[in-house]
Parts: C-alpha cells; structure tokens; sequence
C-alpha cells in the first residue's frame, strides 16, 4: 500500500524502530507463515542470524529480545510493556521460546539471545539491516527460511519481494485521488486544488479510512504520545544499559511547576519543549510505549512540538477541546505528508544514511506541522521544512555503547527547538525561498551514501568510540 499517516505514525516498542520494532515485525510474520503453512508442528530447532548494524548495535537496541518476541508472535503495535516484562524474564529464566506461541498454540524450543548468530561486519546486498530466519525438522532438514531488512521506521521488506512490493506500492498510488512522490508534485496539488498540504493528504487518507477512522486514529495517536509522557514523568533513577544515564525529566517537572505555577508563562515555552523531548525519549530508552515519528530515535520531536502548538501558538488560550482536536489532526496530516516526500525520496533509517534521517526528518515533519497550524500557506509549510532538514545535514548516528540514549535524548530536544524556529523563520516570509524542499531530501540522501558507515548506527565511530562508557 502507498505509504500514509498510519504507517509513518505507528504504536510500537522502544527503543528502536528499525532495531525493536521492524524485526519484532519481522519475526511474527516468519511466526505467522509457520503456523499458515502447517509446519509449525514439525519445527525442531530455529536459527536466527543478524547481520551489519542490526548485529553491531542489537544489543543496546533491544533487537535480540524484540526478535524472539516477535517469533512468538507478538505484534509491536498490539504487545504492552507489562507482557513484554514478563516474556522475557519467562525465556531468561528457562531458556525456552515459544515459537508462534502468542495465540496460544506454539512450539516450545531450546532458543534464547544468546543462540542468535551475529555478523556486524557483514551487510546484505539490500540493506544494512538484514535478518535471516531458519526452521528445521528433528533430522535437521530446512522447513522453511527467509530473509528480512529492517529499513527504518518500523518498515521491513522481504529478500526476493522488492519488485512485487515496489510495483504493488506504485499500483496503490494510482489509487490516491491526489497522489504525490515529492514536494513540487505536492505543491502542484495544493495550487491546483487551492487546498493545504494537511487537505491533500486528508482526502489521500479517505482512499482507505473513513474520515471519522482517520479522525479517530490520530487523536489515538496523540493520546499515546501523552501517555508515554505521563508515563516517563513517573519513572525515577538511571536509564537501563549500563551508562548510568540518569532520568531528568522527572526532575524537569517538579522545577517548572515551581517556577511556571500556572503552566501558561510564554517564557519557559522552550523549557517544556526539551521536558516533552526528553520524557518521551527517556521512556523509549526504557523500552517503553511509544510512537513511531517517523521513527523510534527521533519520536520525541513531533509530540514536543505539537505540544508547543497546543500552548503557545496564538489563540489557544481560548481554543475550546474540539479546536485543539482540530490542530492534532492538522499538524499530523502536514507531518506525514512531508514524511512520505522523506520515505518516498531517502530514507528514515539511521541505518542507512545516519540520525539525519531520523531527527532530521522528524525536525523537518514537525517544522511543516506547526506551521500549517499556524497558517501557513504551502509554500511556508514547505519552507518551514527545508529550513529544519537543511541544519541536520550530516548529522551522524553514533549511540554510545549502542543504546538509544546518548547523543539520541538531548537530540530530540534540540530538534524540537529547530523545528519550532523554521516553522516561524518560513512564517514570517512569504513562502519564496532559494532551496526546496526536494532538493534538500536529494542532498540528505546522497549526503548519507557517502557518510563512512562508521556514523550509520554502528557505535563504530563518532561518540561511540570516543568517550567512555564506564
């Protein structure tokens, strides 16, 4: 299916999209097509093989448990943090997984992290982010087997299917009223159809959902970015991993509602902003619930900014609960349609062209919200976004010790804060500008085919290799 709001926002599992989520994706699909194909009860032993930056820096991306996970066949939208707790400590504890066992009627096998076979130097012809799945029967005969690729986001593309795929998600455009694949086609809808960015990709959206499905699923959306918030404003102590991060956005909290009593003083406007950022990424480092936007690394970005615009933006001091209702669904129709130009065009996958494609797609997607909240014309919305990518250009992905935590919290937090800036930079011009927007995500992704895959999430190179860890 042609790439949409739903897909660029997804609920999920920290602390990584294209390291937890895409292979726990991955895995119960493997689980699912077992149990389909009538083989799971012949299934005597399983290999798991991981390879490049899903080998490198799986262990502090949660890729290993987030895999067998999946290969019991637990879904990332659909599994909460309390099962994810109790299968794990379930399989450490007996060393035993129940493979396709989620529904009820698995096969319990020998298999634990420790089983999976890694190869961090090796990358698969396709992507960095390859997984290969193996079962066999009891006199060691191949059963069945496949090959993934985690390509950011959540995404995962089967080994053999990528023609079918790509012709299968060209054929579901044409089923789009208003289809586009960059931002000129974008712009050229908006003329044509004297419409915003957040209309086109609206009337997009009514090709699969109803509009009140649509209206629905991202106020839903909106509602687990605040529960991930509320939920990280509770937890105290050190950040699990062995970094000894310590939580600061509980911390945070207690200081601005001594300092800002009311929550309503413009002047502590970016304080709240880095305090959402950092909630949201502190519990994705945990491991907790979250939303992919667009991905896991960077889901801080988009719920701090469209906080800001749900407080600080001008008249929403007097907006009744259905005009804020209003603004989500605005700001996250304008953010996933500059994420289909990124998805369509680079990538998302920090992975594949470095946290550019990840915080810097976020900074852009947020900066294109905000300002179509704020009523901006296309061709500000537009600016807003080429304004936040362009000063992410180059931005490296080099987690120390391999976990989603250090440079990747404080990163968020900054981001939001480019994001907010572009959006009011573009704003206060008319929406002419020297750069476009396509023109910045083709530098973005040629910018990271020649970054060394040292800075592509490998903890090869950058911080990751230049400070400590203990």
């Amino acid at each position: 299916m042609a790439v949409g709001v739903f897909d660029l926002f997804s609920v999920g599992i920290g602390p990584s999209s294209s390291h937890t989520v895409g292979p726990m994706r991955a895995g119960a699909v493997f689980a699912g097509e077992l149990k389909d194909a009538g083989v799971l009860g012949s299934v005597a032993s399983l290999r798991v093989d991981l390879y490049g930056s899903l080998a490198a820096t799986g262990r502090g991306h949660g890729t290993m448990t987030a895999t067998l996970l999946g290969l019991e066949g637990y879904h990332p939208e659909l599994i909460l943090p309390d099962e994810v707790e109790e299968r794990l400590a379930a399989i450490a504890e007996t060393g035993v997984l129940n493979l396709a066992g989620a529904s009820g009627e698995g096969v319990e096998l020998p298999y634990a992290v420790e089983d999976m076979i890694l190869h961090p130097l090796t990358v698969l012809p396709r992507h960095t982010n390859g997984m290969k799945f193996a079962v066999s029967d009891a006199q060691g005969n191949v059963l069945r087997e496949a090959t993934f690729f985690s390509v950011g986001g959540g995404f995962i593309v089967r080994e053999g299917e990528e023609d079918a795929a790509r012709e299968e998600l060209e054929e579901s455009k044409k089923e789009l009223p208003l289809p586009f694949r960059t931002a000129a086609e974008l712009m050229g809808r908006c003329a044509s159809k004297g419409l915003g960015i957040s209309d086109i990709m609206f009337i997009n959206e009514r090709a699969s959902r109803s509009e009140e499905e649509i209206r629905e699923g991202l106020l839903h959306i909106w509602a687990v970015m605040e529960a991930c918030v509320e939920t990280s404003l509770k937890r105290e102590g050190v950040l699990p991993g062995g970094l000894k991060v310590r939580r600061r956005a509980p911390d945070w909290l207690e200081r601005l509602l001594k300092e800002d009593k009311d929550r309503n003083d413009p002047k502590y406007w970016q304080e709240w902003v880095n305090l959402i950022a950092l909630a949201v990424n502190e519990e994705n480092a945990t491991g907790g619930r979250v939303v992919t936007a667009p991905t896991n690394g960077a889901a801080g970005i988009i719920p701090a900014v469209l906080y800001y615009a749900l407080n600080y933006a001008p008249g929403m001091d007097k907006a009744t609960q259905a005009d804020r209702d209003d603004v989500v669904v605005k700001f996250l129709l304008a953010a996933g349609a500059v994420g289909v130009l990124y998805k369509e065009q680079a990538s998302i996958s920090g992975a594949e062209v470095g946290c550019q494609g990840e915080v810097g797609s976020a900074s852009s997607m947020a900066a294109a919200g905000l300002a179509e909240v704020m009523g901006g014309t296309p061709g500000q919305v537009e600016n807003a976004a080429e304004i936040a990518m362009e000063h992410n250009l180059g931005l490296t992905c080099d987690p120390i010790g391999g976990l989603v935590q250090i440079p990747c919290i404080e990163r968020n937090a900054i981001a939001a804060a480019k994001a907010i800036n572009a959006a009011k930079m573009a704003l206060w011009g008319d929406g002419t500008h020297r750069v476009s927007l396509d023109e910045v995500i083709v530098t973005m992704r040629e910018t990271g085919k020649d970054m060394s895959h040292k800075y592509k999430e490998t903890a090869m190179g950058g911080l990751a290799v230049n400070v400590v860890e203990c």
